[in-house]
């Protein structure tokens, strides 16, 4: 018998793994876990209840249209139904559209650092990588971006509020990046994290897209809207695009119980809204503490700060640990700290402000 192996794509060697936040430990001293951009509140009211309804019905496929959710994104954006498609989670959608859009000798275009998906995505189509450095205030150098465009580009990500670093694309920027942008590229807004944005300047991306056929939106039900379990989330984009989205969308991949919850979600904004106003009320009180200790911590939109750290990432991270809360450490780069519980934001400004008397 032959001891060759199969033949898998040479595309695969080398992939990165995807790192997720280590997790709040049991039975140690750990407990709180700021090492993933998750909402720490539970459920919203209803949602519970819409998913224990749906689980009474396991053995059924789910609705591969996913037709009450469409019917509520449409309704709730004021979007014809056709521009949507839905996925598991925006970074399923995010895969879905390297999918329709690049393969092999193509270009796709990102800052870095930003969402770590996105190189193995990427790489995962068979395209190239071509990442393009922050600015020194940890931003997107979109003019950088616009220079790097070349005629194999075939999509361009612009995380807005960027992860991990929480800085944002404003809208003047953005116009004129998407203007130096050829009408054949895509762009994709991902906007996981639009929710907690508080500046006035920062576009909302479906307006963008409203009036630019080449640029699709991505959003989430994972972070504001505390499903980051069911893994759904869903991309806005001109008819075109969104049904390439459906088209190459995993059969039933978005679960009868992620789209109950998510319809559930969307009817509760009220509540929504007033769980996202104390986040991000607690994220301004430790960006304050951060910047009254000494350090240099760019101003955040999202749902977590961004510590600069270098080769003191990893000690860092170790010393909130020992605390007892957990943080995403980017060895040699930096760390990026989920605002949580008051409690848990309270222990890692602790260690926070040791270090810094320490550095």
């Amino acid at each position: 018998m032959s001891e060759t192996s199969p033949k898998l794509r040479a595309e695969l060697d080398g992939i990165p793994t995807y790192k997720p936040g280590r997790p709040a430990a049991t039975g140690g001293p750990v407990a709180y876990k700021l090492s993933s951009n998750e909402n720490p509140y539970p459920p919203l009211p209803g949602v519970l209840e819409s998913v224990l309804a749906a689980a009474h019905e396991f053995n059924r496929y789910p609705d591969m249209a996913c037709s009450s959710l469409m019917e509520e994104l449409a309704n709730r954006f004021g979007v014809p139904a056709s521009h949507l498609a839905t996925g598991t989670g925006s970074v399923g959608v995010a895969q879905q559209l390297l999918q329709a859009t690049a393969g092999p000798g193509d270009e796709v275009i990102y800052a870095w650092r930003s969402f770590e998906a996105y190189p193995i995505i990427t790489q995962v189509s068979g395209a190239t990588s071509v990442q393009v450095p922050l600015t020194a205030g940890e931003e997107h150098d979109l003019d950088a971006m616009a220079d790097a465009i070349t005629d194999r580009t075939r999509l361009i990500f612009v995380c807005n509020p960027n992860n991990p670093t929480g800085t944002v694309v404003r809208r003047a920027a953005l116009e004129r990046f998407l203007d130096r942008v050829p009408s054949d590229v895509l762009v994709v807004l991902d906007e996981a994290y639009r929710e907690f944005i508080r500046d006035a300047e920062v576009p909302d991306g479906v307006e963008i897209y409203r009036e630019r056929p080449n640029v699709a939106v991505l959003r989430t039900f994972s972070k504001a809207y505390g499903l980051a379990g069911l893994r759904v989330g869903f991309a806005i984009a001109h008819e075109p695009v969104a049904l390439a989205l459906r088209k190459t969308a995993v059969p039933f991949g978005v679960t009868q119980l992620a789209q109950n919850a998510a319809v559930a979600s969307l009817r509760a904004e009220d509540e929504l809204l007033g769980r996202v106003g104390s986040l991000v009320c607690e994220r301004t009180r430790v960006y304050d503490c951060l910047v009254k200790q000494g350090w240099t911590v760019p101003q955040t939109q999202a749902n977590f700060v961004w510590l600069r750290l270098g080769e003191r990432t990893v000690d860092f991270a170790a010393a909130c640990e020992r605390a007892g809360v957990t943080v995403r450490p980017f060895p040699g780069e930096g760390v990026r700290i989920t605002i949580g519980e008051p409690e848990a934001n309270d222990l890692f400004l602790h260690v926070a402000e040791v270090f810094h008397r320490e550095m």
